[in-house]
C-alpha cells in the first residue's frame, strides 16, 4: 500500500509542476504528455476559471502532502 501512496503522490507531483509550468511559459517544453489534468480537468471545472496556475500548484501540494504522508511511520508504544 506504501509504494502505490508513493506512486500516486510522485505523478501528482510531476502532474501539478508540468501543469505550473505550461501555465507560466505557455507551452511544456519537456513532459507534455503530463499536461491531461491542465489541458483537461481544470478548464473543466468553471470555478477555476483564471485560477489555472494555482489549481496546478494544489495539485504539486497535494502529490508532496501524499508523498510525505505514506513514508511516515506509525508511531508505536504509547502510555
Amino acid at each position: 500500500m506504501r509504494s502505490v501512496l508513493q506512486f500516486a503522490g510522485a505523478v501528482l507531483l510531476a502532474v501539478g509542476v508540468s501543469g505550473t509550468v505550461d501555465r507560466l511559459l505557455g507551452h511544456q517544453p519537456i513532459f507534455g504528455f503530463l499536461n491531461v489534468v491542465n489541458r483537461f480537468l481544470i478548464p473543466g471545472v468553471d470555478g477555476l476559471a483564471g485560477y489555472e496556475l494555482y489549481a496546478n500548484l494544489s495539485v504539486a501540494v497535494l502529490g508532496v502532502v501524499v508523498l510525505a504522508s505514506s513514508t511516515t511511520r506509525p508511531v508505536r508504544g504509547g502510555s
